[in-house]
């Protein structure tokens, strides 16, 4: 092996010796293998430079001014266990050498010696030196690891009690930063979380622990020691803390807003490529660190861990040693790269918890909604089925009764018969009555008046919404609402506008027989509230748009387009204005204005 191999190029080897002589023949032979020689005359000497140096190897006299060598091996074998000895004599004695060596020394040479013998001997002995020191550093690094490894095990038990325990997101995200930084977890100052909105749009900060000062800190970490908190009672008195919004963490926190198609920022970088970035010094490899990030978290220094799922990026999380400035290891990230994943699982399993909860709310909703307004789809139904018939009847009946009523009104102005024309004017009675049949049936909606009370719009238009759903599931619709605040009350007949309601949205969901998206807005201003009704299907052609409330117009191959008819009757009655838009892309837009004072005008 290579002197380089063998000790490190800090260490060197020791001749112990009076003997100027003797040092100059070892210190030549070393010198050429590569290795750094000292000397000591005497035992004061060689103690001085094992305080001074890092001493891999010493040959040893047993026969030394001050004490003999032989006395030195228990300390040295005690205080100084990796340092090796050889020890040189002149004395061929196989007691001696038997005594030095159960005392602790290596090997045993005697004077005079062969150099080959002198080589060998060095050599072993500093192999065996460097097998052992490797063994040990081995070992502490299984133990290191194993110790890692048990700890990482006992913090994850802890905190799924801590998840389990609860599903609310914000309870999970305390749990979360807790883990970070406790004693009893990773340890980290301060730690900081960002997650994605609901629409992942942007990167928002929501959440950070820890202090802001070495006092701050000092006396944190002495509470916790004299009441001797534990994870569990740590969350629950971080929980507490919350309403200390001040706090100079949650105000780092809430300065993190990235839009997410901001591609060069350290942290969209970290979530696009799940990749933890470790910043030291305000530098990060292969990846630009943001000036304004550095300037935000006031430090120069921290570990930026992913969070993701699956199927998208959650987030990420931000630690750091702010105020010991421990450096953070390879260990640290690994450790928080795993706490990260667990922490990713709770927070999607939150998410979906909540999505779950929401789709049982509304199925719900769905269902009371069905149950009381069971009258009014019928009624809805009714409309429809009546508006076919009355298609069917206007085609098959229309054109035939009004040209036999209009021969038989020509024929009692040239007939003079009167029995002929006695028929004749029967005849033509009877087609004005069958067309004024026709004409009620085209009109066939109910004339009653409104009944107008003072009620919000918005219940009305979600319970209209609620009473579709079923249809926009079977169809692959999906559907979002936009009421922007204050809920306006308005002086409305609350069944009628939910029949306009129902009408309209599903005429939405029809035009988008693959699925789309249905959305439902309101836009308010000092006088008027506007209801807009978008659909994403192949929409009106341009010229049909203006048709569209005319009775009996479609275009589709089945219905009677009578429902836009009462819808645009029920807006007239509400001193609204109701029309149709084709869309900035596709589908149509219906929108419904109603006044906010929309009282009924006095009767002339």
């Amino acid at each position: 092996m290579q002197p380089s191999q063998l000790i490190n190029s800090d260490e060197v080897i020791v001749v112990v010796d009076d003997s100027q002589d003797i040092f100059i023949l070892f210190q030549d032979f070393l010198s050429r293998e590569g290795f750094t020689v000292l000397h000591a005359a005497s035992a004061a000497e060689f103690f001085q430079l094992l305080h001074t140096n890092k001493v891999a190897l010493a040959l040893l006299d047993i026969e030394l001014p001050d004490r003999k060598g032989t006395e030195l091996l228990a300390d040295l074998a005690l205080h100084y266990p990796d340092t090796s000895i050889i020890m040189i004599t002149g004395t061929d004695d196989l007691q001696t050498a038997l005594f030095c060596l159960r005392l602790g020394a290596d090997d045993y040479l005697t004077k005079p010696m062969h150099l080959a013998d002198f080589n060998h001997a060095i050599n072993v002995t500093l192999e065996k030196r460097r097998l052992v020191i490797d063994n040990r550093l081995y070992q502490q690094k299984l133990e290191a690891t194993n110790f890692r490894t048990q700890f990482l095990h006992q913090l994850n038990l802890k905190m799924n009690t801590a998840y389990l325990s609860s599903v609310e997101l914000d309870d999970v995200l305390q749990a979360i930063l807790v883990g970070i930084t406790a004693g009893e977890g990773l340890k980290f100052n301060r730690a900081f979380l960002a997650l994605f909105d609901q629409n992942h749009q942007m990167l928002q900060g929501r959440l950070a622990i820890g202090p802001s000062s070495w006092e701050e800190a000092g006396r944190v970490w002495e509470d916790i020691k004299i009441k001797d908190l534990h994870l569990n009672e740590i969350i629950q008195n971080f929980k507490r803390s919350l309403v200390d919004a001040n706090q100079e963490v949650n105000q780092i926190v809430k300065g993190i807003s990235i839009q997410a198609d901001n591609s060069d920022h350290t942290l969209i970088r970290a979530c696009t490529e799940r990749k933890s970035i470790l910043v030291q010094n305000g530098r990060a490899d292969s990846y630009p660190v943001t000036p304004e990030l550095l300037e935000l978290l006031r430090g120069d220094t921290f570990i930026i861990v992913p969070l993701f799922s699956p199927s998208q990026s959650l987030g990420v999380l931000i630690a750091d040693n702010f105020i010991t400035h421990r450096p953070i290891s390879d260990g640290d990230i690994a450790d928080l790269e795993i706490f990260a994943s667990q922490a990713s699982l709770a927070i999607e399993h939150s998410y979906l918890y909540t999505k779950m909860l929401f789709k049982m709310h509304e199925l719900e909703a769905v269902t009371q909604e069905l149950e009381k307004n069971k009258d009014l789809l019928v009624d809805a139904e009714r409309y429809a089925a009546l508006g076919h018939m009355s298609a069917q009847l206007v085609h098959a009946i229309r054109n035939p009764i009004t040209s036999i009523g209009g021969t038989a009104r020509l024929l009692t102005r040239k007939v003079t018969d009167p029995d002929i024309l006695k028929f004749l004017e029967i005849m033509a009675q009877d087609a004005a009555k069958i067309e004024s049949t026709l004409e009620d049936l085209f009109n066939f909606v109910t004339e009653n008046k409104p009944q107008k009370t003072n009620q919000p719009l918005y219940p009305l238009i979600r319970k209209s919404v609620m009473l579709l759903y079923g249809t926009m599931k079977k169809q692959g619709v999906s559907y979002q609402l936009n009421l922007s605040d204050p809920d306006p009350s308005l002086n409305l007949d609350g069944q009628m506008i939910r029949q306009m309601l129902l009408h309209l949205i599903r005429n939405a969901i029809e035009a988008m027989p693959n699925g789309g998206l249905l959305d439902v807005s309101v836009k308010q201003d000092p006088t008027s509230v506007s209801i807009l009704i978008t659909d994403s299907g192949t929409g009106f052609i341009n010229s049909n748009i203006s048709k569209a409330t005319d009775p009996f117009f479609t275009t589709k191959i089945y219905g009677t387009g009578m429902g836009l008819t009462l819808v645009k009757k029920i807006v007239a009655e509400h001193q609204g204005t109701f029309s149709l838009q084709a869309g900035a892309s596709c589908g149509t837009v219906a929108t419904v204005t109603l006044p906010k004072s929309n009282e009924i005008p006095p009767s002339a």
